[in-house]
């Protein structure tokens, strides 16, 4: 198990750590630039260390997930979870000594962290072992196991709260907490659009079946939906058109787990169109590029069994 040391700003840190918002599932840590982040697994720890003044190890939680997308969309997805209270103070923090011009809405990098655990400074942690004590250092990846480090990790472990014992080993997307300032466990699921956001990147920002790159048109789609026994997990999820959307969740579509796309016989008889969709029947549908994000085949066969129409 791993755990990653990252460097806050103390405003983020105050922000988010107030009790007013302690019902905020997932918070973001932004980082400007976008770029990209694989220094954890999902499910491993995230510490926060705050910048001076206060210097010390403030808070942590577990890393769930890294999308890019410009500042106004962070805003539209994340909120507050963003840990400023407008997108005029969001631009401002990530700006710092360089405010963003008024036309400008750069990408950033946003790391998903649940189950997420505040302390005040004054039950804060020293900095770990080997950190460096001066010039910039944004951030350290640790062995919690490593002999010199267990025994302070084992500190931050005990604040932050344990998944849901239900969960499935290295399920993501499903979690308990969060929990700050003077913790108490509370469950929640991991909203819809911190969800949306995982599958948006995912697939490249194009939906599946029709490529098409129209943002405010696409749509997250559950597979096996959560009022079915579905989850908000990756691969549950597909990145879809909105009309797509409605035609998948009507059974009129349908993905086998060859990842081919399925086109319901009903589909003509009931409305006398879709050819489209009948030309691209049985040709594979768009993936992320890593096999883990893929759908899972036995969701995908659920589909197909409890609600294609397959005739």
């Amino acid at each position: 198990m791993r755990a990653f040391v990252a460097v806050t700003n103390p405003e983020w840190y105050r922000f988010l750590s107030d009790p007013t918002r302690s019902e905020i599932p997932v918070v973001n840590f932004w980082k400007p630039g976008g770029g990209s982040f694989r220094a954890l697994n999902d499910g491993e720890y995230f510490v926060f260390k705050a910048k001076a003044p206060i210097n010390r190890v403030v808070g942590g939680g577990r890393y769930r997930g890294y999308v890019t997308m410009p500042v106004s969309h962070a805003w539209a997805q994340f909120g507050e979870a963003n840990g400023a209270a407008s997108l005029a103070e969001l631009r401002r923090l990530i700006g710092g000594d360089k405010p963003i011009a008024p036309d400008d809405d750069p990408v950033i990098g946003c790391i998903l962290v649940s189950d997420v655990t505040f302390v005040p400074v004054g039950l804060s942690f020293d900095l770990p072992p080997g950190w460096a004590r001066s010039g910039i250092q944004q951030g350290k990846t640790y062995d919690m196991a490593g002999y010199d480090v267990a025994g302070y990790f084992a500190d931050i472990m005990h604040i932050i709260p344990d998944e849901d014992a239900t969960a499935e080993a290295g399920e993501p997307w499903e979690a308990s907490g969060p929990m700050y300032g003077n913790p108490t466990l509370t469950k929640y699921r991991l909203r819809q659009n911190v969800f949306h956001a995982v599958v948006l990147n995912a697939y490249r920002g194009r939906c599946a079946i029709t490529g098409s790159r129209i943002r405010p048109a696409l749509q997250s789609a559950h597979i096996r939906p959560v009022a079915s026994g579905g989850k908000n997990r990756l691969d549950n999820g597909l990145l879809l058109r909105s009309d797509v959307h409605a035609m998948f969740d009507g059974g009129y579509l349908g993905v086998d787990p060859a990842y081919r796309l399925r086109v319901s016989p009903r589909l003509r008889d009931e409305f006398g169109n879709g050819e489209q969709f009948y030309a691209q029947a049985g040709q594979l549908i768009a993936l992320p590029e890593h096999r883990i994000d893929r759908p899972q085949r036995e969701l995908l066969e659920w589909h197909l069994d409890e609600v294609f129409k397959a005739s």
